[in-house]
């Protein structure tokens, strides 16, 4: 593995700790109801979204899926916005018409999560001809699961992509579930990549439990595409640490399963290297994470305090 910066580094470290603390505060706020509606949450993928997104910036595009809060926190979408879309406040970055779902902000290129599987990966390929269109040196990332691979969209838009040459990156977050189903029930293959060889595209399998390994993995892909060398398919190998979504058992999994992923967990991990090759300090570490601690109190006292959306303002929201 290449050498890291130590700022590049600590800059994922606190953004795969950011999203961890902001994923353990809505579950709370959910289950004490002080939040509306549902959500699926990302504890345990946090490195595949910061390994990937640490590449971008404002100027690339990302979409997302229904699991979408750490793609907007790792994309460095408004803190501030994305709570108080949570709490459908009209402070949110989608003024509270879009909730936990659809969440999205646009000025940080962070085009939305999506309640459709696989709904956001022909949004990534026409933000990527857009780039293209416009000769920008832009990339678009589309992030989808393992079960969006199985759908016809996903093939769609992976042949299209690879015909036009387009600046896109496609990653696919193999949690090994689809709600309940495990991956291989439904697919006849172990790697989820080899499906790029279809359409003539490269394809590179991660740790997604290790934020170096993707980020190493990604930033090759990301710099080929915008340099002209076309899609590429990037699977990363990880798993949730919660159910399928809020409140739900995720009773098709064995408690030692759960177990034998945690002890992959990528937060500590990183916390090991920093530690014991990059010769970071505790004091520096628990300064990180008194810092994340403080921007997500701030984050939910923003929402708290800011007015809901008045019920005619979805008038201002309609395009057609």
């Amino acid at each position: 593995m290449k050498e890291i910066d130590q700022k590049i580094a600590l800059q994922m470290y606190k953004d795969m700790l950011l999203i961890r603390k902001f994923e353990e505060m809505l579950f709370y706020l959910f289950s004490t109801r002080r939040m509306p509606g549902t959500m699926h949450q990302y504890d345990g993928q946090e490195a595949v979204a910061v390994g990937v997104c640490s590449h971008l910036s404002d100027s690339d595009y990302i979409t997302s899926t229904h699991r979408g809060h750490g793609h907007c926190i790792a994309k460095h979408a408004n803190l501030n916005g994305v709570m108080a879309e949570m709490f459908a406040k009209s402070t949110g970055t989608n003024h509270g018409m879009g909730g936990s779902m659809h969440i999205a902000d646009f000025k940080a290129g962070m085009l939305g999560a999506n309640g459709i599987v696989g709904g956001g990966i022909p949004q990534a390929v026409g933000a990527a001809w857009s780039c293209r269109y416009r000769d920008t040196d832009s990339v678009a990332v589309a992030f989808f699961g393992d079960g969006a691979t199985n759908e016809g969209i996903f093939h769609e838009s992976l042949n299209l992509a690879s015909a036009w040459a387009l600046p896109v990156l496609f990653v696919c977050e193999n949690n090994l579930y689809g709600f309940s189903t495990h991956y291989r029930r439904v697919t006849n293959l172990e790697n989820l990549a080899d499906r790029a060889a279809a359409y003539g595209m490269p394809s590179v399998i991660a740790d997604g439990m290790d934020v170096l390994d993707v980020y190493e993995k990604a930033g090759v892909l990301v710099e080929r595409a915008r340099a002209g060398g076309g899609p590429a398919l990037l699977e990363c190998k990880t798993y949730r640490f919660r159910g399928h979504s809020r409140l739900e058992k995720p009773v098709y999994r064995t408690s030692d399963e759960v177990a034998e992923w945690k002890k992959k967990d990528s937060i500590p991990r990183m916390e090991t290297y920093m530690r014991d090759i990059m010769g970071v300090t505790d004091d520096e570490i628990n300064e990180l994470r008194s810092q994340v601690k403080k921007e997500i109190d701030a984050a939910v006292a923003f929402a708290e305090q800011s007015p809901a959306p008045l019920p005619e303002d979805y008038k201002q929201y309609i395009y057609a």
